[in-house]
């Protein structure tokens, strides 16, 4: 795949327009908060942006270029974004808006949205990938939320309760479901499940750091059923286990 020649085509005018990924990267480069990327069939870095490489604790972009995930960024938090590749590579299906917390250099935790899409020759087979890691921000000043809204989710960060869920903040909220999803929406960029799930790894992170209780005592005091559970979501949202991530702190 040539910088040029292998993205899509798309009509502008009557007439072809190939995308040159180098001008996409250079575009991104713009973006602070968001880790573009395009690689190769075989999950090896085609183009990328500034903002993906010093993440990583890179200094220029040849660092990272014919490379896979799992080679700039050691452990799990490597080799999670290197099985996504593998999966969108292997059956087509897009990943879209996978919620992820990912590291900066240092140990500087940020959470993002994660996007990648197939990349298909003419023949309509999968020769590679493109997407992108948006780093969520909050979208609205305080002032703008609504009361019950900002009440709901101070007494849900307080109890982590495990009855917590979509209908729960909305019945707090005084909300439809349709209207609270538009406000987390709104608010966080996230949908409601989204939000209640990143709350409960968020505190659950700050517990693997700075006190001694046991995975099983932290999984129940953040509203997780059981150990397993708690290891699978947090695993998806952050890449490794809690003992790793615990091992991992400096």
């Amino acid at each position: 795949m040539n910088t040029r020649t292998g993205m899509p085509n798309s009509t502008a005018g009557g007439e072809n327009m190939s995308v040159d990924i180098e001008l996409l990267s250079q575009l991104f480069d713009q973006a602070n908060d968001t880790a573009f990327f395009v690689k190769d069939a075989q999950g090896r870095y085609l183009a990328v942006n500034d903002s993906l490489v010093t993440r990583h604790g890179w200094k220029k972009k040849g660092d990272v270029l014919g490379k896979r995930s799992s080679e700039i960024c050691a452990g799990d938090f490597g080799a999670v974004p290197s099985r996504q590749d593998d999966l969108v590579l292997r059956t087509g299906r897009p990943l879209i808006d996978q919620l992820e917390m990912q590291w900066h250099r240092p140990q500087h935790a940020t959470w993002c949205l994660t996007t990648k899409l197939p990349i298909r020759d003419s023949q309509g087979q999968i020769i590679g990938l493109i997407g992108f890691s948006r780093d969520m921000r909050t979208l609205v000043e305080p002032a703008e939320i609504p009361v019950e809204f900002a009440q709901a989710i101070d007494e849900f960060e307080q109890t982590l309760s495990a009855e917590v869920n979509p209908a729960w903040f909305a019945k707090r909220s005084k909300l439809s479901p349709g209207r609270l999803s538009r406000l987390t929406k709104r608010i966080f960029d996230l949908t409601p499940g989204q939000m209640i799930t990143k709350i409960r790894i968020a505190a659950a992170t700050k517990l693997l750091q700075s006190t001694d209780m046991s995975v099983a005592d932290i999984a129940h005091r953040c509203g997780f059923y059981d150990h397993s559970a708690f290891t699978r979501t947090f695993r998806n949202a952050t890449g490794t286990t809690p003992s790793r991530f615990r091992q991992a702190l400096p």
